[in-house]
């Protein structure tokens, strides 16, 4: 199970219909907070996202998109948790974050570790990783690409029978990679899934290399075309330039977010203007969930 829940959609501001930016990616029993605008931790409770969580992630420091992890903090100090909480951002990080986790509080019950990652490093897991990239917002941004690790190919019932293998124990065996099979038995690795999540940034060849083949690539789309210089002044993207990047990185599905007020009600204009270039593209909205099946 990989799936995306978008909690905020909204750019700078909140509106009736989209709160600031937020999502969450639910993996194997696993939750992972990608930003944390004000109000995110409400939204978690609204869309049934698990307070459960071990890691956040930011890719910039702008208020949009993290004051809403000062109230998340105090809630799970209330909560009892006493498992540590690590948090993850661009340079300037723990000077950010720090100060941030002595708002309100005089002390956090539970120990917080704040890492600082450049673009090339990742948090590395057991079956995946999550790569940062570098993003242009002005000032210090990243984004994150999440990456499988490939899979052990299918066990071939047909093929292990016809070599003379007992159905029992050995098949489970080989299907594990515990003992080698005939040659055919287990076929070749299958690629793991890819998950890319921009934050706020205008489009770019950085972005485009962390996409290459992506399942998912969530872009921001501030504007429509009729402010593509205002996009460009303030280091946002709009939908047509979004989709440019998910058509060169040769992407499976955009899903477009980080939208302007002005389309918080109807963002058909965007989605029009960004099918005119790449067709498997919607603007998601705040609930909304995403699974991300495997290739085969």
């Amino acid at each position: 199970m990989l799936t995306v829940t978008f909690l905020g959609t909204s750019a700078a501001r909140p509106t009736v219909e989209r709160n600031v930016s937020g999502l969450a990616i639910h993996r194997e029993g696993e939750t992972l907070l990608f930003e944390c605008g004000e109000g995110t931790q409400r939204q978690m409770m609204k869309y049934g996202t698990s307070f459960a969580l071990s890691e956040i992630f930011f890719t910039h420091f702008h208020a949009d998109h993290f004051l809403g992890v000062i109230g998340l903090i105090r809630t799970l100090g209330l909560q009892g948790r006493p498992e540590p909480l690590l948090l993850y951002g661009p340079k300037g990080a723990k000077k950010v974050l720090g100060e941030a986790m002595k708002l309100g509080v005089e002390r956090v019950p539970f120990p917080i570790e704040i890492t600082e990652l450049k673009p090339g490093e990742a948090v590395k897991k057991a079956d995946y990783e999550i790569q940062a990239f570098t993003t242009e917002h002005g000032g210090v941004s990243i984004g994150y690409a999440l990456r499988e690790h490939e899979r052990r190919g299918r066990f071939d019932v047909e093929k292990a029978k016809a070599a003379g293998i007992p159905e029992g124990p050995l098949w489970g065996k080989m299907a594990k990679g515990e003992m080698p099979g005939p040659e055919g038995v287990v076929g070749p690795p299958r690629p793991g899934r890819i998950v890319v999540f921009t934050g706020d940034t205008r489009p770019s060849a950085s972005t485009i290399d962390a996409a290459k083949g992506a399942d998912l690539l969530i872009h921001e789309a501030t504007f429509g075309e009729e402010e593509k210089d205002r996009a460009k002044d303030t280091g946002h993207s709009t939908a047509k330039e979004a989709a440019q990047v998910a058509l060169a990185a040769g992407a499976k599905k955009l899903v477009l977010c980080h939208v302007s007020a002005r389309y918080s009600m109807s963002a058909d204009e965007l989605v029009r203007e960004a099918r005119e270039v790449f067709p498997a593209v919607f603007v998601a909205r705040d609930g909304q969930e995403v699974d991300v099946p495997f290739a085969d």
